[in-house]
């Protein structure tokens, strides 16, 4: 931009307050598409001037065009309400052109600056996805980029978006399988692609997670079951500790009017005490049985009863 032209025609414009000046607006187009620079001040044209830079490009004065260079070699037009029209844009075609618009008085009305830049449409961009351990690996890449060329990459994921502004390779990584959008974009062209990912990392991650919430769940149950045994154990031996405090306690004889102490519970029995008591008995010696005592017979009768005589 010729930052001294706009500093000078703000100069004019305090000599001349007449004269009215719009900013400098900017105008994106593609490659071999058609512009049209159009002047903002009102009112008709009797003569406008369009220069690009220092250079004269084409004239209208009194509805009469001039051209100061080759047809051929500006491609450019202008239209008897002052438009410059350029066709078949080429890149070497951007850069400021200034407009200069005079009264039939030769007066001038109004001096207006066009910023015109002409961009390559950019390139299709390639969308990459695989599934990498589990997890899903997204590349974007615009190829053919030129060095001179700004854009856009941008990358929409289910989640969330990345953008990258003047690059030309995009990579993402996550968990999170779906829909991938890759969009290159500049200010006169955009291109997508898009592609559907669905890796089983995300399943095998709740997969994971239920299996590691079961082995807890599994310990604090063995923890549980261990803790109820051990109770009960402990309540049970207090009951045998009870029991036996209660048969070493002294017991009060009425008839005797002594006190004497309960016998022990029967323990269990060693093993050794088993095989003891499974060992057969030497047999004992038998003695020789002794008759019965006879009864005695009756030496003296028995006396009869005398008979009971009624009243």
């Amino acid at each position: 931009m010729n930052f001294r032209r706009i500093f000078l025609v703000k100069c004019l414009l305090l000599l001349f307050p007449s004269v009215k000046c719009s900013s400098t607006s900017w105008v994106y187009k593609a490659v071999n598409e058609t512009a049209l620079l159009s002047i903002a001040a009102p009112g008709s044209i009797y003569e406008a001037t369009w220069r690009k830079g220092t250079q004269r490009l084409v004239q209208i004065r009194d509805n009469r065009a001039k051209h100061f260079v080759n047809k051929e070699q500006c491609r450019c037009a202008i239209l008897r309400n002052g438009t410059l029209e350029i066709q078949r844009l080429e890149k070497e075609d951007s850069g400021n052109y200034t407009v200069q618009v005079y009264q039939k008085n030769g007066q001038l009305k109004a001096e207006e600056s066009i910023m015109l830049l002409v961009q390559e449409p950019v390139p299709q961009p390639i969308l990459m996805a695989e599934c990498r351990n589990k997890s899903v690996s997204i590349k974007c890449e615009a190829k053919g980029k030129a060095k001179d060329e700004v854009f856009l990459i941008e990358l929409t994921q289910p989640n969330g978006k990345n953008i990258q502004k003047n690059a030309t390779v995009l990579e993402w990584r996550g968990w999170n399988s779906g829909t991938f959008r890759c969009v290159v974009k500049n200010k006169v062209s955009e291109k997508m692609a898009e592609k559907a990912i669905n890796c089983s990392g995300k399943m095998d991650f709740y997969l994971i997670l239920s299996i590691a919430g079961g082995a807890v769940f599994f310990v604090i149950f063995v923890i549980c079951i261990i803790y109820c045994i051990r109770r009960r154990k402990t309540k049970r031996n207090e009951i045998h500790g009870e029991e036996r405090a209660m048969q070493t306690l002294p017991v009060v004889d009425h008839d005797r009017g002594t006190m004497r102490e309960l016998p022990p519970a029967p323990s269990k029995p060693t093993p050794r005490q088993q095989r003891v008591q499974q060992r057969p008995l030497p047999p004992q010696p038998q003695e020789p049985q002794q008759p019965r005592p006879q009864p005695r017979p009756r030496t003296q009768p028995r006396t009869p009863n005398p008979p009971r005589h009624r009243p």
